[in-house]
């Protein structure tokens, strides 16, 4: 180890140790996007205001997620001697009264909101948290900091083992630590597994200088938040990460590319490139070693397309950012025309873990060809939107019903969609696909970034297809006809399909996009269309009805269904009436009636009297084909 960062590292846990030895009852909540949505913000202030008016002598810190997203605000509460913390769950600020009082005042529990101890004894009202069925199967190596450190602090990061990797990749040469990760099988986390290593022997093998790696933080699909937990929750093991790549490929700049809508990630981030930076992690001479790395952490404007790594090297280089014609490829000719490598959060937040406990741990905990672990977000018509860390290999199905709770509601779950609107989606027949690479890519889709939305026979194929087929439209760069025209002619068969105009000819036209679209420049083009072909395979019999039809089994379309009064005595219904926009509800003799003409199908009526107001099949003529 290099004796200036095991000096560090030493102080780190002095500093650590003395913190835990305070005597003071510590309160830590989870701050993050999914907590701050739920009142965390609020928590802390009303923790803050009850501490002052009892004279509580507390600490209150804060951490990353623990991937309850469904149950936050969340907190951990530790004794002041330091011996026990439980966790608690939905502790909106109407709540910290009771829960200071019971906890620290008393110094006992509040089981009603607690979730699990952390560290301590387990009680019979509130068991261990490694018993709590949505930690059991979990494999937590990426999220091992969150709720443990603060993710604005260094000194918590190199006292829970940060850093250990860089050190040992100092005493190792950039050929071994390439072949360390490669015997590791660890893979591209973004869907297309291609090796790590390999990407970073080809960089290193580079005979222009200088030479760029990039982290593609650019997650942007709907229902993938697995990224935002690591750069938010631990930021610090990101940095570390691509020092050992810059170590293994002789890079000598880096960049973190994230979108502007992560603007709490984007400040953390760049509070860990600024402390590794004043720790002399970071710079020229980095620790006395010889080595010069550095870390910009560059802001996207939101565009989707540069998820695909050309058109974020396009961004960073100051173009728009349009993907480029491949060859050249980045390893020759990327960043300002230089070698440049790109991988994603995952992969370089796995090198640390890798180079700390040698390749044959890391791997060992897999039995699937793909090998470590991954991070899944589970989210859409469940009842428990979470953030998980699994080996490679269980059910759907099966984290479904543990992790995710389970449908949301009585009806029968329809499908699922992973790999975000460039993948494609998948019937519930198949919940018993694994979480691996391969059975996606024998459907033609790809597991992607690890977000996965489910859906229940309320929502319809034809309806989501236009949905992700809208976003597409929209996100296309516009540099090639066959993208932007073709996602544009899909998306208007699929609204004259949803208003009722749908025809025959309409299944060649929608197969004809699909085999069209292949030819475009890039991903986004060439994928735009999986939705859609996917959907007509797995659910042309809806496809039919709403085409042959006229009828909207999940009463979704616009054009296909109609709003009619079926309860006239409630009152509800003249709330309804007066905020209908376009006065389609009229009242006569005390009874109401709504007009289909200039009814827009906005759904406001129902929202406000939904046991009066109800949905009914729009019987339409049929249209011809044209």
């Amino acid at each position: 180890m290099n004796a200036r960062l095991q000096s560090i590292i030493d102080d780190a846990r002095k500093a650590w140790t003395a913190e835990r030895a305070g005597g003071r009852a510590k309160i830590t909540v989870t701050l993050d996007t999914s907590s701050i949505a739920r009142g965390a913000e609020q928590t802390i202030a009303a923790i803050k205001e009850v501490a002052a008016k009892k004279s509580l002598d507390i600490d209150i810190g804060i951490t990353g997620s623990w991937g309850l997203c469904w149950a936050e605000p969340t907190l951990t509460v530790r004794t002041a001697a330091g011996t026990r913390t439980v966790l608690y769950a939905n502790v909106t600020a109407d709540r910290v009264e009771e829960l200071l009082e019971k906890t620290v005042v008393e110094g006992g529990d509040l089981p009603s909101l607690a979730v699990g101890v952390v560290e301590g004894n387990a009680t019979a009202a509130i068991p261990l948290l490694s018993e709590h069925p949505f930690m059991q199967g979990q494999v937590r190596r990426l999220m091992a900091n969150l709720g443990t450190t603060d993710p604005e602090n260094i000194d918590h990061y190199l006292a829970h083992g940060g850093y250990e990797g860089l050190g040992r990749a100092f005493e190792m040469g950039a050929e071994a630590i390439v072949k360390e990760v490669l015997d590791s099988g660890l893979g591209g986390r973004a869907g297309g597994g291609f090796p790590a290593g390999r990407k970073w022997d080809f960089l290193r093998t580079a005979t222009a200088e200088p030479r760029y790696l990039v982290c593609n933080a650019d997650e942007g699909d709907p229902g993938a938040w697995v990224n935002r937990v690591l750069m938010e929750g631990d930021p610090q093991l990101i940095v570390e990460g691509m020092l050992i790549a810059a170590l293994a490929a002789n890079a000598r700049w880096g960049y973190i590319y994230l979108r502007y809508e992560y603007p709490l990630a984007v400040r953390r981030m760049q509070l860990a490139v600024d402390q590794a930076r004043q720790k002399g992690l970071l710079g020229e001479n980095i620790l006395g070693t010889g080595k010069d790395f550095d870390l910009i952490v560059f802001k996207g404007a939101g565009a989707y397309v540069c998820g695909e790594e050309t058109g974020l090297i396009n961004s960073i280089d100051g173009y728009r950012g349009m993907p480029r014609i491949k060859p050249p490829f980045p390893a020759q000719a990327g960043l300002w025309n230089k070698p440049t490598n790109v991988n994603n959060v995952e992969s370089y937040a796995n090198a640390p873990l890798i180079m700390r406990q040698g390749s044959a741990w890391w791997s060992s905990v897999s039995d699937a060809k793909e090998k470590g672990t991954k991070m899944f977000t589970f989210s859409g018509a469940v009842k428990q939107a979470c953030c998980v860390e699994l080996p490679f290999g269980p059910k759907v199905r099966d984290v479904l019903m543990q992790y995710a709770g389970g449908p949301a509601s009585d009806r029968p779950m329809k499908g699922f969609q992973p790999g975000g609107p460039l993948s494609g989606v998948v019937s519930a027949d198949r919940l018993d696909l694994t979480l691996t690479l391969d059975p996606y890519r024998e459907l033609g889709l790809f597991l992607g970034g690890g977000g996965i939305v489910f859906f229940d026979e309320s929502a319809c194929t034809v309806d989501l297809c236009r949905y992700f087929l809208s976003f597409a439209e929209d996100e296309s760069c516009g540099r090639c006809t066959t993208c932007r025209g073709g996602t544009q002619r899909a998306v208007e068969v699929l609204r004259r399909i949803q208003s009722g105009g749908g025809h025959d000819g309409d299944f060649e036209r929608l197969e004809g996009l699909v085999r069209w679209l292949v030819y475009s420049n890039c991903f986004h083009g060439q994928f735009a269309m999986t939705t859609v072909k996917t959907a007509l395979k797995q659910f042309r019999s809806e496809w039919i009805e709403h085409i042959e039809e006229k009828r909207c089994r999940a009463r979704v379309c616009p054009g296909l269904v109609a709003y009619q009064v079926r309860a006239q005595g409630d009152p509800k219904l003249a709330e309804a009436k007066e905020i209908c926009p376009t006065g389609a509800i009229i009242e006569a003799n005390g009874k109401y009636e709504i007009e289909d003409a200039p009814c827009i199908r906005c759904g406001a009526c129902r929202e406000v009297a939904p046991s009066a107001i109800e949905l009914r099949d729009l019987v339409m003529a049929p249209v011809a084909a044209r």
